[in-house]
């Protein structure tokens, strides 16, 4: 370990107090004896925001009572392309019901698309379309899933002209992925990716794309960092994913978190 690198991870420990994570999925079983206990070991290391995205109608109450048990927990509801074995049409008028009333949720999402998910991608492209003109409608950012689907997905973008943006979760791209990304208005969701010596592409682009348009994620339980492999991820590993960003950045953790704080409050919190 480079002597910058542990400079700045003395201080990112020292300075650093209000972290994000913007896509953690806390209603799932895997927290289901100990979510107390995992919130708490984030807030030890900074963690005061969490976002929880809902990927189904069939959890989407369980993300909105999450959000409403906890400070510091927002909801945000979608139909995730995972899920769409049982997707029911009625699906998109409740989403519609809950967008409606909810006025705690903060983004549409997670939904998207998928080429390796086995549903016809042409239903994927019209729940996507359907789900971006609700977010529209509804003036919300989103939160978006995409694999193998870029171009189809920025296609879908251009057309929509969404006025809050949103992000592109769980970024694994090159620069120039992410720069059309970003003059689209949006952010690109980065976390345990990077911790991975391996992933060269995407540690090379976020040291090079606008600090403005990060946002630190651990998509938890799921995406475990580079050395826990085989672990439940957690919002605690927030902090790894900060240090991180800062030796490949070679920026001072102060200003990537406040940025990352003022970016996260300005999409989902404003």
């Amino acid at each position: 370990m480079s002597q910058f690198y542990m400079h700045h991870e003395r201080r990112a420990e020292y300075i650093v107090k209000e972290l994000t994570d913007s896509h953690c999925h806390l209603d799932f079983a895997d927290f289901n004896t100990d979510l107390i206990a995992v919130l708490n070991r984030a807030r030890d290391k900074g963690v005061q925001h969490f976002l929880v995205p809902g990927i189904g109608a069939h959890n989407w109450q369980a993300v909105l009572a999450l959000a409403n048990q906890h400070d510091g927990v927002y909801p945000a509801l979608g139909i995730h392309p995972y899920f769409l074995a049982d997707f029911d049409i009625s699906h998109l008028q409740l989403l519609d019901e809950y967008l409606a009333t909810e006025q705690d949720i903060v983004a549409v999402g997670e939904f998207g698309l998928d080429k390796a998910v086995d549903f016809p991608f042409e239903q994927q492209l019209q729940i996507c379309k359907q789900q971006l003109l609700l977010a529209k409608q509804y003036d919300l950012p989103v939160i978006l899933h995409c694999r193998k689907a870029h171009n189809e997905l920025i296609q879908l973008l251009q057309q929509a002209k969404l006025p809050r943006g949103g992000v592109i979760h769980g970024f694994s791209g090159s620069s120039q992925l992410g720069m059309q990304y970003i003059k689209l208005g949006f952010k690109l969701g980065i976390g345990g990716v990077i911790t991975y010596p391996r992933a060269a592409k995407t540690r090379q682009a976020v040291s090079e794309l606008p600090l403005s348009s990060l946002l630190l994620e651990t998509d938890s339980p799921d995406m475990p960092i580079s050395g826990y492999q085989g672990r439940r991820n957690e919002p605690e590993n927030i902090a790894k994913v900060l240090q991180t960003l800062i030796e490949l950045r070679q920026e001072p953790a102060e200003l990537i978190a406040k940025t990352n704080l003022r970016t996260f409050t300005e999409l989902f919190l404003s």
